[in-house]
């Protein structure tokens, strides 16, 4: 092992987000349109109750592909004024353009973001270089540090770890959302760079922090964020037993939120517990009552009420 390698595995792992997060919803009225006063109460739940250090706006359980640019824009600036004084707002920008990107990250920061989460970009399959050119492109146009998002299964091209590594020189590419299912990867990053790893699949919460992780970035968070909170300060703490035990009593909602795609189920959540939600925007389709009464029964099993 090399010295920088040491050096970099005896740093202490940064939390620039803090380390609960929770990628928003995007609150709609009955008729579709975007629930500004909604989202700005569901903000303050989402920090006051759940306890979440920062929250992501604008990301796909944002429904960012069905928002437009004016919408996102209003809602940063909703969810900053409800919340930004006691957390992070951090604004999803990625787009599968360059270009598009760079206007999303700058109305962002206009806005009042404290941070972006880019994206892969999707669909077109960057080869790496292009990814390395368009992350450091978007990290140069803006004054805001950069979440990076790993999700191949969605994007279709992961991060490799050395164009991490590269991107890990940017000082202003200072974390990643890690949705990429492959946690020998995680290590060999987060051994050699200083990126504060997020977790973005809320069930491998506990086992990412093991190999370097410093949070997540969670969906089933809207309900579980005080729990799995409770369940890193456990694992800072050196309790294992405790975080192992939180661990096991969550998966139910970790893994249940995801039976359909997970916005549909925190919507249908949200609205039995009287929070603001509304319908979700086709080509996504509200739950169905099977799927309520199956989240209900993945609340239940993990200790948690969701009322009828």
């Amino acid at each position: 092992m090399t010295h920088d390698h040491l050096d970099a595995a005896a740093r202490p792992a940064s939390r620039p987000f803090g380390r609960m997060l929770t990628a928003m919803v995007s609150p709609f009225t009955p008729d579709g349109s975007l629930d500004l006063d909604g989202a700005a109460r569901l903000a303050s739940h989402l920090v006051d109750e759940q306890g979440n250090d920062a929250l992501v706006v604008n990301g796909t359980t944002g429904e960012s592909p069905t928002t437009t640019d004016a919408e996102k824009e209003h809602l940063i600036r909703a969810v900053v004024e409800a919340v930004g004084d006691r957390a992070k707002v951090v604004a999803g920008v990625g787009t599968n353009d360059t270009r598009h990107t760079i206007e999303l990250a700058a109305a962002a920061e206009k806005a009042g973001a404290h941070g972006l989460l880019v994206v892969t970009p999707y669909y077109n399959k960057p080869p790496q270089s292009g990814l390395l050119r368009h992350f450091t492109a978007v990290a140069d146009a803006s004054g805001l540090p950069v979440m990076l998002y790993d999700i191949p299964h969605r994007s279709g091209v992961p991060i490799d770890t050395e164009t991490l590594v590269r991107l890990a020189e940017h000082g202003r590419i200072v974390a990643v959302k890690d949705a990429k299912s492959d946690l020998t990867a995680t290590s060999w990053v987060t051994s050699r760079t200083a990126l504060a790893f997020y977790c973005g699949e809320d069930a491998l919460t506990l086992p990412a922090l093991a190999v370097g992780s410093v949070g997540v970035v969670g969906t089933s968070t809207h309900f579980t964020g005080a729990l799995t909170a409770q369940m890193i300060e456990a694992y800072d703490a050196g309790d294992m037993p405790t975080a192992l035990a939180l661990h096991r009593r969550l998966l139910p909602l970790f893994t249940g939120i995801f039976r359909t795609q997970g916005t549909i189920l925190v919507k249908a959540g949200l609205a039995s517990l009287g929070l603001p939600a509304g319908p979700v925007r086709p080509p996504l389709v509200d739950a169905t009552d099977d799927e309520i009464a199956q989240l209900r029964a993945d609340f239940a099993a993990a200790g948690l009420e969701l009322p009828e």
